[in-house]
């Protein structure tokens, strides 16, 4: 340890000035884990509380950040965006642009093709993401026990059993939920589309928050329904005082949210927040449809509650799915429907019957074995590391002045460049280098955050994702010129 240009400073100080320089020059890299306390202690021949008191000063400083059970990691120095997103007030309903709905089709199209780099898609790749070797292992004991499986149709509400375990874990988020409300979806796209389709009508309104969940928008599209953005904070949610407005006017049919874990933005909202704005559905009595997509990968070690928790009358439903943790081609998602319940169970029918019960009963003895929890911990760790690494390339690839949110769980990093940039025109430019990146005017029905982009690390962040990324910085560069 380095003690001679400061030999008057205690010792606990001198560890932090040293670490915090090593971070400052880069050394010790964004995302990279010091040494544990113990480490520490007997490396630098140190007592425990030491160490501990550097780790606490460098966490003070914001050049790290303490992760339950797992340690200190060096924080990205990148500033997040700030204040909320999208115009200050309520604006009229409005059909998603078609601009908007041909760009969200170009990128979709490059992000199927095998030889481009995709930075954007919220798709976990690769083994190391999923637990597919135990999946495999009780998906063929189960066909050896029940080969009747599969020569059997399923109805809805779909597997007895997983619909138990959903309900069951439902209690982690602070919800009680009936397993007979519970129906089994293709996903949490059918759950969403399910939900729209119990509540609204063609020609009706549903608010958003802005930036939204992209593939939301064709789904409004497709089913003849108007959006009105409401401004969205990147730390703390939606406006809670222009949605009171909006419904206080009569002017929302229903409204779409995704309180913990949002996409694209990463924050999760307070509980004090989500009290009051299941308070308002309630009061006003318009029903919230709660994509929980993503509750289950947040960072802190006890679990926020949904906004469904403090559902008074049913008027919350709340969908999700396993495509992000457990099975992506299982497609296996499901819906609470609330008082709509009996609405959707019919609506699923009428649309795709139910889910393979093969694939359903797959994962409910996979919840009973209690190998979710492990694996759950596993991904929140991993997708913490790696968010703080993708952070820690943004500050080191892209333009003086971008900044980008530090998201409570999950794997999405909404990055803010500079004004001048143009997202749009850097996104044709990456694609014509076999890269695809999802500019920020696929996130707003009326193709607002032109110099916004949403970025994922739900891949391994190998040379090849960082070469990438970096050429992405070197063309939102070029634009400044």
């Amino acid at each position: 340890m380095n003690t001679t240009a400061t030999p008057d400073l205690p010792y606990y100080l001198r560890v932090a000035d040293e670490l915090g320089d090593a971070i400052l020059r880069g050394t010790l890299a964004p995302g990279s884990r010091l040494p544990s306390v113990r480490q520490a202690s007997q490396s630098r021949q140190l007592s425990l509380n030491t160490v501990v008191a550097a780790y606490r000063t460098l966490e003070d400083r914001g050049l790290v950040e303490a992760r339950p059970q797992s340690g200190y990691y060096v924080r990205a120095r990148l500033p997040s965006p700030r204040g909320a997103l999208g115009s200050p007030v309520a604006e009229p309903a409005r059909a998603t642009s078609g601009d908007v709905l041909d760009l969200i089709g170009a990128v979709l199209g490059a992000q199927q093709r095998p030889d481009f780099i995709d930075l954007a898609l919220a798709c976990p790749r690769g083994g190391d993401f999923y637990p597919g070797g135990k999946l495999a292992r009780i998906l063929s004991s189960l066909l050896r026990r029940q080969p009747e499986l599969i020569s059997t149709y399923s109805m809805p509400p779909g597997s007895e059993r997983l619909r138990q375990q959903i309900a069951r874990r439902g209690l982690d988020l602070g919800m009680t939920l009936a397993p007979d409300d519970i129906v089994l979806t293709h996903g949490c796209m059918e759950g969403l589309q399910l939900a729209l389709r119990a509540v609204t009508r063609p020609g009706g309104t549903v608010g958003l928050e802005s930036p939204t969940y992209f593939n939301l928008l064709p789904l409004l599209a497709s089913l003849g329904l108007k959006a009105v953005e409401i401004p969205t904070d990147p730390q703390h949610g939606m406006s809670l005082d222009v949605l009171e407005l909006l419904l206080s006017e009569k002017r929302l049919d229903a409204v779409v949210a995704m309180p913990n874990v949002h996409n694209p933005l990463g924050f999760s909202m307070s509980l004090a927040a989500k009290q009051r704005l299941a308070r308002l559905v309630n009061d006003y009595r318009v029903p919230l449809i709660e994509d929980a997509l993503y509750a289950e990968l947040q960072f802190a070690p006890a679990l926020a509650p949904a906004a469904k928790a403090f559902d008074r009358n049913g008027w919350i439903i709340v969908c999700a799915s396993y495509t992000k943790t457990l099975a992506p081609d299982f497609r296996v998602g499901w819906v609470e429907g609330g008082r709509f319940a009996a609405d959707i169970r019919r609506l699923k029918f009428s649309s795709s019957v139910a889910e393979p019960a093969v694939l359903a009963e797959t994962i409910g003895l996979f919840l009973e074995s209690g190998g979710y929890d492990h694996h759950l911990r596993n991904l929140r760790r991993r997708y913490a590391d790696q968010v703080e690494r993708l952070r820690g390339m943004v500050g080191e690839f892209f333009p003086a002045g971008t900044r980008a949110t530090s998201p409570s769980g999950g794997f999405l990093v909404w990055v803010a460049l500079p004004e001048q940039v143009d997202t749009v025109a850097l996104c044709h430019a990456a694609l014509a280098e076999r890269i695809s990146v999802m500019p920020g005017t696929m996130y707003s029905p009326s193709g607002r955050y032109a110099n916004a982009m949403r970025l994922s690390c739900c891949y391994p962040l190998d040379a090849r994702y960082s070469a990438a990324l970096a050429r992405v910085g070197e063309l939102a560069k070029q634009q400044l010129g």
